[in-house]
């Protein structure tokens, strides 16, 4: 594909008419398709071409493949955030009734992801009998703020566009786990991964408390103009994020460097069999 072709592709999804409902809704019900094609996408090659993958127990492999299609929406996420935040735009302009095409296109993705991601919450926990609490708080808030920003399509969009780049440390933590999981923990590939994203989860807490202080800025134009309802879900997930998932994320992803154990399922210790170990894996023996 030509540049001069991307350019007609990409100004035909911009140019379209946000206002429709219609378009709305046809938009969050292909990226629902999208994203939900990205996670059978991975579980067939990596059925295929890993063989770490079909060693997995069930909900591992449930847990690989949402990892994969969190890296897909991550990387999306990171070049719809940093325009809002780097390039001279309408939505950066006036943060607080800002729009674009591209920010409309960008709230009905994410949209469209996060109840992809909600639905294959609640449906794991129904099949494996489990429920995460603090997942299931943070995937609530997540949908809650995106939808509120579709239904109340007056509001702006610099701090949905701005939340958004918290997703940059989300293409790293799945390269960690996948590594993890294959045994390349000790390897250096997976400690610079590492490192670059202890880094991110940093940044993450900055962004975090500049979005608090463009909130302080900007608390007139925001009590004006942003329904009540939705600044209580902005504020809550941005208090749960700045207080406790950050810094707990953070401490996990700090402790994981300087001991590899897969904190999602159990602190299974990672096996040591990947390029660069000096030995395989042996089981661990019962304590008494």
């Amino acid at each position: 594909m030509t540049s001069d072709q991307e350019s007609t592709v990409l100004s035909g999804v911009f140019d379209m008419d946000y206002s429709s409902w219609d378009v709305r809704y046809r938009i969050i019900a292909l990226g629902f398709v999208f994203y939900s094609a990205v996670f059978l996408v991975a579980h067939v090659i990596s059925l295929c071409c890993s063989q770490t993958y079909c060693s997995l127990t069930a909900k591992e492999k449930l847990f690989w493949d949402l990892a994969a299609t969190r890296a897909v929406f991550g990387i999306q996420s990171v070049f719809a955030g940093l325009w809002a935040l780097m390039l001279d735009s309408e939505v950066s302009a006036d943060k607080v009734r800002g729009q674009e095409d591209w920010s409309w296109f960008s709230i009905l993705t994410a949209t469209a992801f996060f109840s992809f991601e909600n639905v294959a919450l609640h449906g794991s926990n129904a099949v494996f009998r489990s429920f995460d609490l603090p997942l299931a708080v943070h995937h609530f808030f997540a949908l809650a703020g995106f939808l509120g920003a579709v239904i109340w399509d007056h509001v702006g969009h610099y701090f949905p566009m701005v939340t958004l780049l918290l997703e940059m440390s989300t293409p790293f933590t799945c390269i960690s786990w996948m590594l993890l999981k294959a045994g390349w923990a000790k390897t250096l590939f997976w400690k610079v991964n590492q490192w670059l994203m202890i880094h991110l989860f940093h940044c993450r807490m900055v962004l975090t408390y500049y979005m608090w202080w463009v909130s302080w800025c900007h608390w007139d134009a925001m009590r004006q103009h942003i329904p009540l309802l939705q600044r209580i879900i902005f504020f809550t997930g941005l208090a749960l994020l700045t207080v406790i998932i950050n810094p707990i994320w953070t401490h996990k992803k700090t402790m994981q460097l300087l001991n590899p154990v897969d904190w999602n399922f159990g602190n299974k210790p990672a096996p040591v069999n990947g390029p660069g170990s000096s030995r395989k894996q042996h089981p661990s023996k019962k304590s008494d």
